[in-house]
């Protein structure tokens, strides 16, 4: 048996485990885009914003922490085997899925070293500062924020892609990836059985 056997099961689901990261993790991301606080520099470290760029510093150090424990979890837990479908659908939900994860990353480490860089620590919710650990240099920094910003953007665009393909495999190819994801006591049933 190679290790890629010992980690997948036949017409399973995600373990509790998985599950609950990946949920918690959609639940941080979304909520640290809503309280993104966004704009020019003056107007996201003005005093008015302290609170939201608290809440969503400190959610992105989260989501960052939880994606390493995801990754770690992967590497250990046993997963469903993926279903039949054509090969471009396979190779599409790959491509989410590494891009996924790679956004995961890069969105809070672009926005903790453009922080950095133009000079301001991240600052957590009741107001823990983990002070710049860099050369300054604002005008790289700013650039960096920028890019944030639009890496933010884009994990939202594709995560709202890798939804819609769950709710495409729900109600049109009717099999149980959506399933797989969702805790068996949620009252969802796969509607080929139904």
């Amino acid at each position: 048996m190679n290790g890629n056997d010992r980690t997948r099961r036949s017409g399973a689901r995600y373990s509790a485990v998985a599950q609950a990261l990946h949920w918690v993790t959609a639940v941080l991301v979304l909520v640290a885009f809503i309280y993104g606080p966004g704009g020019s520099e003056q107007r996201v470290y003005s005093p008015a914003r302290d609170f939201d760029r608290q809440l969503h510093e400190t959610l992105g150090l989260s989501v960052l922490a939880i994606v390493a424990i995801r990754l770690t979890w992967r590497m250990v837990d046993t997963r469903p085997n993926p279903p039949q479908v054509a090969r471009w659908m396979g190779i599409s939900a790959k491509v989410i899925r590494v891009a996924l994860y790679l956004l995961l990353f890069s969105v809070p480490l672009t926005a903790i070293s453009g922080a950095w860089l133009e000079g301001h620590p991240v600052t957590l919710l009741f107001g823990v500062e983990i002070p710049p650990m860099v050369v300054l240099s604002h005008d790289t920094g700013a650039t960096i924020a920028r890019i944030h910003t639009w890496l933010g953007d884009t994990i939202l665009w594709i995560a709202g892609l890798h939804a819609l393909a769950g709710l495409y495999h729900h109600f049109v190819l009717k099999d149980d990836v959506l399933l797989s994801m969702l805790p068996r006591w949620l009252p969802f049933r796969n509607p080929k059985r139904d």
